[in-house]
C-alpha cells in the first residue's frame, strides 16, 4: 500500500487560496499526479488544499472525500520562547533540543510546553482517524505494526492520496513511523506542492510497517522550471 501526502501549493493565507505561483505549482503537480494509478483521494477542508487538489482531479475527472481531520494540525500552545497560543512546532532549536523528552515518540507530550495546550488529544485524534482509513483497506493497527490478514477482501496493494498541510502530514507521519513529531517537524521541510511517500512492507506474512520513500519531492517543479517556494522554511530552499 502506498499513502501519498501532498503538501498544498503556495498559499495565499489571508484568502486560504493559492497565490499566482501557487497555481503554477498545482497545474504541474496535475501533471504528476495524472499519471498515478490512485484508488482513493482525501482532502483538507481548506481552501489551499481544495484549490491545489482541484487541478488534479480535474485531470483526472475524479473527485475526492473531505476528511475535517486531514486540516492543519491545530493545537496551540503557550511557548517560553515565541508567546502564547502558538502553533506546536517551529520550536527555537535554542529551547526544544535541552528536553530530552521531546525526542521522545511517547514522552514529548508530557513536556510542559506541550501540556499548555491540546497537543496530544489532537495527536491522539488524527491518528486514530488515520488508523479507521487504513483499517478499511484492510490495516489494522496493532501496537507500532499493522495487521493485514485481518479483513477479508481488502486491497492491501491501493494507493491513495491525502492533500493535505506541512504539520498535520508529519505528525501523521509520526504515528506511522514512531517518530516524534517534534524531530520531525523540526527536522524536515515539506515544500509547498511537494510529495511524500510512505509504502507498507510486509517483510513478515500478515505483519506490515510503513517506510518512507520519499519526503518532500518536487522534481515536478523543477521539471516544469518553477522554483521551490520557501513558505515554511528558514533559509533558502536548495534549487537543484
Amino acid at each position: 500500500m502506498r499513502i501519498i501526502f501532498v503538501r498544498h501549493a503556495e498559499p495565499d493565507y489571508a484568502n486560504d487560496t493559492l497565490t499566482e505561483k501557487g497555481w503554477r505549482e498545482a497545474a504541474l503537480l496535475a501533471e504528476r499526479v495524472s499519471g498515478w494509478d490512485v484508488m482513493d483521494f482525501y482532502v483538507s477542508p481548506l481552501g489551499r488544499a481544495r484549490d491545489t487538489a482541484s487541478l488534479s482531479l480535474k485531470k483526472m475527472g475524479r473527485t475526492a472525500e473531505t476528511f475535517d481531520w486531514l486540516r492543519e494540525f491545530h493545537g496551540p500552545v503557550n511557548d517560553p520562547t515565541r508567546g502564547e497560543n502558538v502553533i506546536p512546532w517551529d520550536f527555537y532549536p535554542e529551547y526544544w533540543t535541552k528536553i530530552p523528552e521531546m525526542y521522545d515518540k511517547d514522552g514529548f507530550g508530557n513536556t510542559e510546553v506541550m501540556k499548555s495546550g491540546r497537543v496530544m488529544e489532537e495527536y491522539v485524534r488524527i491518528s486514530g482517524e488515520l488508523d479507521a482509513l487504513l483499517a478499511k483497506y484492510g490495516y489494522v493497527r496493532e501496537g507500532g505494526l499493522y495487521r493485514t490478514g485481518k479483513t477479508e477482501g481488502a486491497a492491501h496493494d491501493a494507493t491513495i492520496v491525502l492533500f493535505c498541510h506541512m504539520g498535520v502530514t508529519l505528525f501523521l507521519c509520526s504515528h506511522l513511523l514512531g517518530i516524534s513529531p517534534v524531530v520531525l517537524t523540526s527536522g524536515f521541510f515539506l515544500a509547498p506542492a511537494s510529495v511524500t511517500v510512505l509504502a507498507s512492507e510486509e517483510r513478515c506474512p500478515g505483519t506490515a510497517y510503513f517506510r518512507c520513500q520519499t519526503a518532500g519531492d518536487t522534481s515536478h517543479l523543477r521539471a516544469g522550471g518553477e522554483l521551490v517556494s520557501e513558505m515554511g522554511y528558514f533559509t533558502e530552499p536548495f534549487q537543484g
